[in-house]
């Protein structure tokens, strides 16, 4: 069996993954921290486009006017 730990507060979790409704948290608190992280946006999903990917104000190298 793998051990496995609340992803918040680290806090062991024996046994099956099935005994715990609030899994992959040990309890609903942590659920609730987990939630009010990603709601406060300190966690963020990287944009894979380059900064200036976006910019159109200046033509395209190779345009002509």
């Amino acid at each position: 069996m793998n051990k496995v730990q609340c992803p918040i507060c680290d806090a062991a979790m024996p046994g099956n993954w099935q005994e715990y409704p609030d899994y992959p948290f040990c309890s609903a608190r942590c659920r609730k921290i987990d939630l009010g992280r990603w709601l406060d946006q300190k966690y963020r999903v990287p944009d894979p486009t380059p900064p200036d990917a976006d910019d159109r104000s200046s033509p395209a190298q190779g345009e002509a006017d």
